[in-house]
């Protein structure tokens, strides 16, 4: 990659135009202290209101100010992934653009992936937020999510967070993943850390995310669990629901001759019995695609 740099810092912002001045002006410190080339990716989610203004009068005033605009809202993850995918550092760091993360935290974050680590999770341990709203859920969700992926970060959600390029540019984001990246990053073998950050209360502006979001966590924790358990074999994800509604066809079968056989306790169980089938056979196809295309799960770390 030509004009490679050291740290790129990809920041979402979406109706946050009071939070981008102060903002800037604490990355711009932390940049000059640890003394690397770095650029400032503000991602401009199609805010309502004058944030892009004052992101291009940032661009026009610094040249480490990098400014990427969606014509519409389209969501964190979104706006994560185009900022990774126009990072030129050789590590990435992502945060929040209302001024809850602190930037002075970057060079903390640096020092342990220095470690050896590919990447390091920030944890807001001293959460300055709603506990009803936010505080609960989270904990509630990142439980779930350590328990399911077995990947155990603390905070899945904080968006403060350290990558290798190398690591970050492969990982493809849709939906609402970003909070699931440490556990996709298992079907690569990355290593993983976290550390305690700090956590601010939100200065200006108000939240984009409430308790609604939980169904979408947990869809998304599913197809997580689907990607992180049984991408090299397929057949086990399918075989094991296979399994069980052939449990549920046999019950039902088996009910109906126990007692006054009918069509319809015949069909249901008939159905059921195709519907396990169905999942056996997508096993079987999904296990020819993987055996076949260019997936290959990662088992080894090569050291130069």
């Amino acid at each position: 990659m030509k004009n490679e740099l050291d740290i790129s810092i990809v920041v979402p912002i979406y109706n946050e135009e009071d939070s981008i001045i102060p903002m800037y002006e604490v990355v711009r410190k932390v940049g000059q202290s640890i003394d690397l080339k770095y650029e400032l990716i503000f991602v401009d989610d199609g805010s309502k209101d004058q944030s892009f203004d004052r992101l291009r009068a940032l661009h026009q005033t610094d040249s480490h100010v990098k400014v990427v605009r969606f014509r519409k809202n389209y969501g964190q993850t979104a706006a994560m992934n185009a900022g990774f995918r126009a990072a030129r550092g050789n590590v990435v760091i992502s945060m929040d653009g209302d001024l809850q993360n602190d930037p002075s935290d970057i060079p903390r974050l640096l020092a342990k992936l220095h470690e050896g680590y590919d990447v390091v999770c920030g944890w807001r341990k001293n959460r300055k937020d709603k506990l009803i709203s936010r505080k609960i859920p989270s904990r509630i969700a990142n439980w779930l999510i350590g328990k399911i992926t077995g990947v155990s970060i603390h905070d899945n959600g904080c968006s403060l967070k350290a990558y290798r390029r190398k690591f970050i540019k492969r990982v493809s984001l849709y939906s609402e993943l970003h909070r699931f990246i440490p556990a996709m990053s298992t079907l690569a073998g990355d290593r993983i850390t976290e550390i305690v950050v700090t956590h601010h209360a939100r200065q200006f502006g108000a939240s984009k995310y409430g308790i609604s979001r939980a169904w979408r966590v947990f869809l998304d924790l599913f197809l997580i669990k689907m990607l992180t358990g049984f991408a090299a074999r397929p057949s086990l994800w399918f075989g094991l629901i296979s399994l069980i509604v052939m449990m549920i066809g046999t019950e039902v079968l088996m009910i109906a001759l126990m007692g006054q056989p009918g069509v319809i306790s015949f069909t249901v169980a008939f159905l059921f019995f195709v519907l396990s089938g169905h999942f056996l056979m997508m096993g079987v196809l999904g296990e020819m695609i993987v055996h076949s295309g260019t997936y290959r799960p990662s088992r080894m770390i090569v050291v130069n």
